[in-house]
């Protein structure tokens, strides 16, 4: 049974930093592609950032330069950093690798 669980989330005022995690089991993980996701309120769910299996990172124009995202593959995790936040990243962040989705985990950037 695929299973993805987020952590990390919370509020932070602007200019602040959280590094989210994600902890998957149920499928090789090492095999995957993995990618995080943000859904704000009203607003269609935004690829944010995507690891290959090589560790090729990509990522949206939004967060490039302030997020990184990372795999440790002995512990089936993966990771977003996120620094100098701003309200406009305000959001539920969901991983995904194509096989099912966490319940997320929320990220709320006010003063």
């Amino acid at each position: 049974q695929v299973q993805l669980v987020e952590s990390g989330g919370g509020l932070v005022q602007p200019g602040g930093s959280l590094r989210l995690s994600c902890a998957t089991s149920g499928f090789t993980f090492s095999f995957y592609n993995m990618n995080w996701y943000r859904q704000a309120p009203g607003k269609q769910r935004e690829l944010v950032a995507t690891i290959s299996r090589s560790d090729t990172t990509t990522y949206s124009d939004s967060v490039k330069g302030r997020f990184t995202i990372s795999r440790d593959n002995s512990k089936n995790t993966v990771y977003l950093q996120m620094n100098r936040l701003k309200p406009d990243d305000t959001a539920l962040y969901y991983c995904n690798c194509g096989l099912g989705w966490g319940q997320g985990t929320q990220v709320t950037v006010s003063s």
